[in-house]
């Protein structure tokens, strides 16, 4: 990626992480997208502990298909492994990214899984 690129997301992540806030009550869900794998978190930002995660390159993630379909099954598997921490609220946090494929199609997963946000 080019410079302006990611000095774009960055300008959009801190504007974005200025709004809003990981609590205890309503962790954040965090999104960070590579080129080969998508990697998701639920993180309380006042204790600054991650409560949660899932990622593409992860061993118990046995995902196949494209990566949008791979971005639904991170989804799905953060979901579950944030409600069996007894997390069921979050606040969604981009990254600076898009809402759109491979963002979008985690969200869709989580919220498929029983996560509200």
């Amino acid at each position: 990626m080019s410079g302006i690129k990611l000095s774009r997301r960055e300008r959009i992540k801190k504007g974005i992480r200025k709004r809003l806030s990981g609590s205890t009550d309503r962790p954040r869900l965090s999104v960070y997208r590579s080129n080969k794998g998508i990697y998701a978190q639920v993180i309380d930002d006042v204790t600054g502990k991650t409560l949660a995660s899932a990622s593409s390159a992860s061993k118990e993630f046995s995902g196949t298909g494209n990566k949008v379909e791979q971005s639904k099954a991170v989804g799905k598997l953060v979901a579950e492994k944030a409600i069996a921490a007894g997390v069921s609220l979050v606040v969604f946090d981009r990254n600076g990214y898009l809402y759109h494929g491979r963002v979008k199609s985690l969200a869709e997963g989580a919220r498929e899984a029983g996560l509200n946000f």
